[in-house]
């Protein structure tokens, strides 16, 4: 009797483990931002940057020839999460919001039950930055939180986390959700995306990448990267999560590093940045895929659809990519990929930004086929670094390339993408991450339409270099290149507001003011310019000059709180001091935190006989800049007119202590 009672016992127990791991499997999805493919070691490098990387692709199926759908963060990974192609989805500029009616990886699986979380490394993929609106949708937990860098504020704390620190909170967020406490049931299944920046310029890895690497900078953010994912994995075997998991690692896009003259990403769509490290290591099962590796080719827009099939949930229709057969249990999916299937990429980037051709390109068989006002045709298989142009004399294979790309396009388009929904502030403040937002008229998305951005790459990269000169305070170097940019192109409207914004960082706002002058002569509407203008006249003096300009902006962006609390600041100074009221109002009750506008409010309350009124202001400014000897000093002054002597005094000592000493 007791023997049967074991073995009843063992039973239930069998069967209990089989229908556990025949459940829904835990996802975790990792992507590396700008990593070129031709670095990893599983794809054949010899550097020895990726050892976690090559152990985990040792069981995993690794696609050798994946491909990205567009060189730049969240045009890509908007692909990534919806299975849709950008034409689709419709994210072909920073702040562009991603559609509600846009299918959602993270969505869907939370709809049948999965816990979701997303830990990612940058600003440009933080949905309350405005940079990646729609980005949290079906998200329980979305970790950003991130702000644009002032002044000498460190990136790392501000606009971007290292690997490690993102690492860390994935890992925190697994030891609160992946334990089972006795008595109930085993925790629901657990979607993981964790998105590290680091491989993005600028190259600054820790110590001892940095050093080690000093001669390739690029080569150590990438070695530091592996070694996060490498305790990411380790986090996920101590705690038994591993082998019954789905990992999925892939990189948005690449990095060109001087290749076909192009020094970052963006503008090109050649395979140093298209071309992306893509491996899936199924959950280990009945089923389970042996590691392998796949010559065919296959793109980003295929992994939603097949971490949806790892899950046991089909793909809605609206999913346009397929699930990779390869990484399956059993094969599925359509067939053999048409030619106008095959991997697909576009940038619209060189339209958005400066106003000239986007750019298209289809991978078939042996070609890579670019439509851009001149054409481009490669034979790869002949011609691997694509420096040979064979369009001209190939024109039947590229007609036939064109046309098929043209119908495919067309089946696949969403409609007309929405406009980026970026302020003024975080349009100015890309610049920070070495961006241009798009600034050009909208319409004209026809590719091959315009300047061959061919023509323009060295702009490009002067232009980038500078950007983050500006933004790093290096302005005598970000000065020359600027120019250099200026004398090809003096029309050009963010080489204009970057010249200014040099100047004014340089304390000489006359200079300032003429570059930016000249940039709201070519975008009056911009109220960014505008903003810039006025502050740059208020600081010579020329005060009424600047309240038309800082009008201009209020106009434009009504919302803007720092352009609300300038134009009152300048009222204030004219004499128009009930108007100055009114603004300083806007701009708290849009932002109740901001010092200055607290501190002229709460100023002109005092001055005005009302000290009472004032000191609410005058106390929110201390608390939020209690450095500020001048806001000690002006809450002393309303504290002694309200009759608080002994606060004043207090407050006159504080301010007296913070002054600087002559």
């Amino acid at each position: 009797m007791l023997a049967r009672l074991r073995i009843l016992c063992l039973l239930v127990i069998s069967s209990a483990l089989a229908t556990a791991a025949a459940g829904p499997p835990n996802i975790i999805l990792i992507t590396l931002d700008t990593t070129r493919a031709d670095r990893m070691g599983f794809l054949g490098s010899t550097r020895g940057l990726t050892p976690n990387l090559d152990a985990l692709a040792r069981q995993s199926v690794v696609f050798e020839h994946a491909y990205s759908q567009a060189p730049l963060t969240t045009a890509s990974h908007a692909t990534i999460l919806t299975g849709t192609y950008p034409q689709y989805h419709g994210v072909n500029d920073f702040g562009v919001p991603l559609r509600a009616d846009v299918p959602s990886l993270p969505d869907l699986l939370h709809q049948r039950g999965y816990r979701t979380a997303a830990f990612v490394g940058s600003i440009i993929l933080d949905p309350k930055s405005g940079f990646a609106p729609g980005f949290e949708r079906g998200f329980d937990v979305y970790d950003a939180g991130y702000r644009i860098r002032r002044g000498t504020e460190d990136r790392y704390t501000t606009m971007e986390r290292r690997a490690d620190e993102v690492a860390a909170r994935a890992i925190a967020w697994l030891n609160k959700t992946s334990g089972k406490q006795a008595g109930k049931p085993a925790p629901r299944p657990f979607f993981l995306w964790v998105h590290l920046y680091d491989p993005h310029d600028p190259y600054e890895a820790p110590a001892p990448y940095g050093p080690r690497y000093k001669a390739e900078p690029y080569d150590g953010e990438l070695a530091y990267t592996d070694a996060a994912v490498g305790r990411l994995l380790n986090a996920l075997r101590a705690r038994g999560l591993y082998e019954g998991a789905a990992v999925a690692v892939m990189a948005d896009h690449g990095e060109a590093l001087g290749q076909h003259g192009e020094n970052t990403h963006g503008i090109f769509l050649y395979d140093e940045t298209i071309r992306v490290p893509l491996l899936i290591k199924p959950p280990a099962g009945k089923a389970r895929v042996a590691p392998s590796r796949v010559s065919e080719a296959a793109s980003l827009v295929d992994v939603a659809p097949t971490l949806l099939q790892l899950a046991g949930i089909v793909a809605p229709r609206t999913m346009q990519g397929a699930p990779l057969p390869a990484a399956l249990p059993k094969r599925a999916g359509p067939g053999p990929l048409t030619v106008e299937e095959r991997p697909y990429a576009e940038t619209d980037y060189p339209r958005r930004a400066f106003g000239w051709s986007p750019l298209r390109a289809i991978r078939s068989g042996k070609y890579l086929f670019v439509l851009a006002p001149e054409r481009e045709l490669y034979d790869l298989a002949k011609d691997p670094g694509a420096t040979n142009n064979l369009a001209a004399s190939s024109s039947a294979v590229a007609d036939t390339l064109a046309n098929g790309m043209s119908v495919f396009r067309a089946s696949t388009s969403g409609g007309d993408a929405a406009k980026a929904a970026l302020t003024p502030e975080q349009t100015a403040n890309l610049g920070a991450l070495g961006y241009v937002a798009g600034s050009s008229p909208s319409g004209g998305n026809e590719a091959a339409s315009g300047i061959d951005p061919k023509k323009k790459i060295g702009v490009v990269n002067l232009l980038h270099d500078a950007l983050l000169d500006v933004e790093g305070g290096r302005y005598e170097e970000a000065i020359p290149r600027l120019e250099k940019v200026l004398a090809g192109d003096p029309q050009m409207f963010i080489a204009n507001m970057q010249m200014g914004t040099a100047w004014a960082r340089k304390k000489q706002p006359a200079n300032a003011a003429t570059w930016f002058q000249k940039a709201v002569t070519l975008q009056p509407e911009n109220a960014m310019a505008q903003y810039e203008l006025g502050l740059a006249l208020f600081a010579t003096g020329e005060w009424k000059e600047a309240a038309t300009h800082f009008e201009a902006a209020v106009e434009r962006s009504p919302k803007w709180p720092d352009a609300q609390y300038s134009l009152g600041s300048v009222y204030a100074r004219i004499d128009r001091v009930p108007e100055a009221k009114e603004h300083l109002l806007a701009a708290l009750a849009l932002n109740p935190e901001l010092f200055p506008a607290n501190l002229l409010y709460g100023r002109i309350l005092t001055l005005q006989r009302q000290p009472g009124a004032g000191l609410p202001y005058l106390e929110k400014a201390v608390a939020s800049q209690a450095d500020s000897a001048e806001a000690h000093a002006f809450l002393a002054d309303a504290l002694l007119a309200a009759g608080r002597k002994a606060e004043a005094l207090r407050e006159y000592n504080a301010a007296k202590r913070l002054m600087p000493q002559r």
